[in-house]
């Protein structure tokens, strides 16, 4: 049986719960393999709506394993107050696992993610505060704490203790905040040890053996592939891998296991945060989308950017990726325009250029080339067969379908989790 990559084709919140819903009963293990609490599904189930940040949305399907895999960075506190929330709704929360060697979110991450975040000013990257950056750059620089450090108290107690030596200069000197107690980090954590020690594993070799069983396993991505801190926008970017090779890295399964890339993409485009959005409009088009497609935050709250869909980047993400399939989300939200432009290329100083330059700099000025496309009136939200949809609406679909680089597979055409078309397979 598979095991599927599932990413984001723009800039976050494209909807990947729709894609995990649509495999369903067919996947067995449903696995975060990057990100943290930074990031958040809305899944809808019957007339009840979840946020999730931090757990796999694989946590709301009855017989499916969610697994919160190494490359994560875990804010435990966040973690069991989202366990309690959903358990508190009804959900069985009990089969979730957690890589041992998961890096942990502490109180220090948070506060220099806040303070470091105020003192760049206009320079700002729009990270969320929630000290994942911070995590993961303790991480690179081998001064983090991982989640099997909970459970030996002096290794904790001297890991923190290094850690602060040096941020605690920084807090005080720099940034004139009062130094950070390390024995009350340390506490902190601790509080928390014997909650979590059922739940941690050898998580990437609980996976070889699920896929030596022939089970199905499905790694889903947070953030999305222009995050990606290699391959994104750079440095408007999350601090971890968020396309299908960070799979492989953050969760010790081996890119030949890899069978499927899934990538969700909006109809239109969507940002959070600061950086280039050659897409974006300013405009009442673009409050149209923010209010009727409803975009904010999960996490944040904060009003969404909106633009209209691009297909270079859309071919970007296919490449990068190796996307097998495409799950175009939120079609609904465009019911009602007269016309839909679409990016087809851009202009740069002039020359118009097909692909996404590899200059920030060009990339920031590029102008969108677009196509128009004409619109539809009809009510989708009840569609259920590419057949049915409207005429416009199934050649606005080939359209973006010939200009993105790869098939695709299923459409949303409402907030419900089965508002979906399905027009391939997604596992053959």
């Amino acid at each position: 049986m598979p095991a599927i990559v599932l990413i984001g084709a723009q800039w976050g919140d494209e909807g990947k719960g729709k894609a995990t819903d649509l495999l369903g009963s067919r996947v067995d293990y449903v696995v975060k393999f990057n990100g943290g609490n930074n990031a958040g599904h809305t899944v809808v189930v019957g007339d009840k709506k979840y946020a999730l940040h931090l757990l796999p949305s694989g946590i709301l399907t009855p017989g499916v394993t969610p697994v919160i895999a190494n490359g994560v960075v875990v804010d435990v506190e966040v973690l069991f107050h989202e366990l309690e929330a959903l358990g508190s709704r009804g959900v069985d929360v009990s089969r979730l696992l957690v890589s041992a060697n998961a890096h942990v979110i502490t109180a220090y991450h948070r506060t220099i993610d806040k303070v470091t975040e105020r003192f760049l000013g206009k320079r700002q990257i729009g990270t969320t505060g929630r000290g994942i950056g911070p995590a993961y750059a303790d991480k690179i620089n081998r001064v983090g704490i991982r989640i099997q450090d909970l459970f030996d108290e002096g290794i904790l107690r001297q890991k923190v203790e290094g850690a602060l030596d040096l941020k605690n200069h920084i807090l005080v000197k720099v940034y004139n905040r009062r130094a950070i107690e390390a024995e009350q980090v340390v506490d902190d954590l601790l509080s928390y040890t014997e909650r979590l020690r059922p739940m941690v594993a050898d998580t990437s070799l609980v996976l070889d053996r699920a896929l030596r069983d022939g089970k199905t396993v499905l790694f889903e991505g947070g953030q999305a592939t222009m995050l990606d801190v290699d391959h994104g926008t750079y440095p408007f970017v999350t601090s971890s891998n968020a396309t299908s090779g960070g799979a492989a890295t953050g969760s010790g399964v081996a890119p030949n296991r890899i069978d499927r890339v899934i990538a969700v993409v909006k109809a239109y485009t969507t940002r959070v945060g600061a950086g280039p959005f050659p897409t974006e409009l300013f405009d009442e088009s673009g409050e149209y989308l923010r209010s009727k497609g409803f975009e904010f935050g999960t996490t944040t709250g904060r009003p969404r950017r909106t633009g209209w869909y691009d297909a270079p980047i859309a071919r970007y993400t296919a490449r990068i990726n190796g996307v097998t399939d495409f799950v175009l989300t939120k079609l609904d939200v465009l019911t009602g325009l007269p016309t839909i432009p679409v990016c087809v290329a851009y202009e740069v100083d002039g020359v118009r250029v097909d692909e996404v330059p590899v200059s920030q700099s060009d990339f920031h000025h590029a102008v969108p080339v677009y196509e128009e496309f004409e619109g539809w009136t009809e009510d989708i939200t009840g569609v259920r067969t590419f057949d049915e949809l409207p005429a416009a609406a199934q050649r606005y679909v080939l359209a973006l379908e010939e200009m993105s680089g790869s098939r695709i597979s299923a459409i949303g055409v409402g907030p419900g989790r089965d508002a979906i078309v399905t027009r391939h397979d997604l596992l053959e």
